[in-house]
C-alpha cells in the first residue's frame, strides 16, 4: 500500500512515467492505479482529443503502439490506456520495440492482471528501467485484516477483529469484492464507527452466529451444543456453505492447531506470525491446544482427508451433507 501512495504522490508532484505496466494476481491495486491515472493525468478539457481506452481483447500489440506514438492535440501529453491487457498475453513481447523508444509526450498505462511478465526478458528490463512496473501481489489471508483496517481509518472508521474476520471468511481474499463490501457500509454508518459484526450480519447478510468461523471456534471449544446446531444450519443451506469449503477450513485449523503443538516458542506473537493468523485470534487457538492432545489432533487430521474424500462423492454411497457434518463432529469430539 506504500508503494501505491508512492506512485501517487509521483504522479501528483508531476514525476509521470511514459509506461506504467500494472500486473500482477490481485486486480484490485491495478484498477485503482489506472482510475487514478485516467482521472487526473490530464485535464477534463485535455481529455476529449488527448485520452484513449483500449482494451486487450479488441486491439493488437501493433495498434498500441500506433496509438501511443501519436502527438497530442493542443496539450503536454497524451494518456492510452490499455484495460485487460492480458488478453495479449501472446504478443506482449513485441511492445519491446517502443519500450526502447516511448513517445516522450505519451503516457502509456498497461493493465495486465492475473499474469506477470517474465523478469528475465529484456521488456520487463527495459520497461522497469524508462518507466514503471508495478506487482500487485496477492495478499495472504492473514494480512487482509490490518489492509481492512488501513482501508478504513483515512474515512474516519475502524472494525473489530471479529467483523473482518467475517468479511475474510466469506469474500477470501479479493480485495475488490471487500472493498465494495465497506463501500456500501460506509454509505450505510456515520462516520466514526466502529463496524462490528452486527452490522456486517444486518447489512451485508452474513450471519455472526452460524458462519464458519464460529463452527469452528464451537469445536475448538468442545461446545458440542452449539456445533451441531451451526452443523444444522449448514446443512439447510447448501448453497451458502458448500461441505467441501466448511472441511477444509475445519482442517484448516486442526492443522494450525497441531503446528501450534509443536512451537517450541508458544509467545502469542510467534504464535500468530507463525500460523499467520490475527494475533487477536491466538486465544481461541489457546482453548483448542489445551482440549485437544497433540495425538487427537493428527487423528482429527486423518478423519477430516477422509470427510473431505467423502464430501466429494467417493465411497460415501450418497451420504447426506447433515449425516457427513455429524459425523465430522462425532468423530471430532469422542
Amino acid at each position: 500500500m506504500d508503494e501505491i501512495v508512492k506512485i501517487i504522490n509521483d504522479i501528483k508532484n508531476g514525476n509521470i512515467k511514459p509506461i506504467y505496466f500494472l500486473m500482477g494476481e490481485e486486480p484490485y491495486y491495478i484498477d485503482k492505479l489506472t482510475e487514478y491515472i485516467e482521472d487526473n493525468v490530464l485535464s477534463e478539457e485535455e481529455k476529449g482529443f488527448n485520452q484513449m481506452v483500449l482494451y486487450g481483447r479488441d486491439v493488437s500489440v501493433e495498434d498500441i503502439i500506433s496509438n501511443a506514438k501519436r502527438y497530442p492535440m493542443m496539450a503536454e501529453r497524451q494518456v492510452v490506456i490499455v484495460k485487460e491487457a492480458q488478453e495479449l498475453s501472446r504478443t506482449i513481447d513485441r511492445l519491446e520495440s517502443y519500450a526502447d523508444n516511448p513517445q516522450p509526450s505519451t503516457v502509456l498505462v498497461i493493465a495486465y492482471k492475473y499474469k506477470t511478465l517474465d523478469k528475465r526478458k529484456k521488456l520487463t528490463k527495459t520497461i522497469d528501467k524508462i518507466g514503471l512496473l508495478f506487482e500487485s501481489k496477492k495478499l495472504y489471508e492473514n494480512q487482509v485484516a490490518a489492509w481492512i483496517s488501513r482501508v478504513l481509518k483515512p474515512k474516519d472508521y475502524s472494525i473489530e477483529p471479529k467483523a473482518s474476520a467475517m468479511l475474510v471468511e466469506f469474500l477470501g481474499t479479493d480485495l475488490s469484492r471487500i472493498s465494495n463490501e465497506l463501500d456500501k457500509l460506509q454509505i450505510i454508518l456515520p462516520k466514526g464507527t466502529v463496524i462490528n459484526p452486527n452490522h456486517i450480519e444486518e447489512n451485508i447478510g452474513f450471519s455472526k452466529d452460524f458462519n464458519v468461523f464460529e463452527f469452528r471456534k464451537a469445536i475448538g471449544d468442545r461446545d458440542q451444543l452449539q456445533a451441531y446446531r451451526i452443523a444444522d444450519h449448514f446443512a439447510q443451506n447448501k448453497k451458502e456453505y458448500p461441505m467441501v469449503l466448511t472441511t477444509g477450513m475445519v482442517f484448516s485449523f486442526f492443522s494450525q492447531v497441531l503446528q501450534y503443538h509443536g512451537l517450541k516458542d508458544k509467545n502469542p506473537k510467534n504464535v500468530a506470525s507463525v500460523l499467520k493468523i490475527n494475533p487477536y485470534f491466538v486465544k481461541d487457538y489457546d482453548v483448542a491446544l489445551k482440549n485437544y492432545p497433540m495425538k487427537k489432533v493428527s487423528s482429527i487430521v486423518a478423519t477430516l482427508r477422509d470427510i473431505d474424500v467423502k464430501s466429494k462423492g467417493v465411497g460415501a454411497n450418497q451420504l447426506h451433507e447433515s449425516d457427513l457434518l455429524k459425523e465430522m463432529l462425532v468423530k471430532i469430539f469422542n
